[in-house]
């Protein structure tokens, strides 16, 4: 059993709030638009396994360190992360076929800044955008989500509110 903590969108943006809702977590996934690259090292210091990809808005050493999409296993989980990625009914471009192919049960994006949770039958694959953690932006409500992988099966899914800016 795996506990994983999502967010995307921080655009620089460091809250301690995250480690306090991400401890525990075994790991940390970044959906893109980190920002600095000391956001990913301060929640590397919170959790043993910390997954990123960069975004549209990041460049330089972000921009290097981080691919634009990753594909890895967790508990018998096939995981899609990237940054720009839609969402059933409105994939981005290529990512429908990628989902197939993959046979991906968890897809996870960010850029919208909407929360976003939904199920694609089609495909049978868990669509997952955190919304944004970051202040910059036109969303109105930070958020954060927190959930259990055991065997292959998600729940515990949480959706987290952050009052306030960073």
């Amino acid at each position: 059993m795996k506990r994983i903590g999502i967010l995307s969108d921080t655009h620089s943006c460091w809250d301690d709030r995250f480690a306090a809702h991400f401890a525990g977590c075994d790991e940390i996934w970044h959906a893109g638009d980190i920002g600095w690259i000391d956001v990913i090292r301060r929640l590397e210091e919170v959790a043993p396994v910390v997954r990123a990809v960069r975004g549209n808005i990041d460049s330089g050493e972000v921009r290097r360190a981080f691919p634009e999409l990753l594909e890895f296993e967790v508990e018998g989980c096939r995981v899609l992360l990237t940054h720009i990625g839609g969402y059933p009914g409105r994939y981005a471009p290529g990512i429908q076929g990628r989902l197939l192919r993959s046979q991906t049960n968890i897809f996870v994006s960010g850029h919208s800044h909407i929360l976003k949770v939904m199920y694609d039958e089609g495909l049978k694959c868990l669509h997952i955008n955190p919304g944004a953690a970051g202040h910059h932006g036109w969303h109105k409500k930070r958020t954060l989500v927190r959930f259990t992988i055991d065997q292959g099966i998600p729940s515990d899914l949480e959706v987290i509110e952050l009052a306030g800016n960073c």
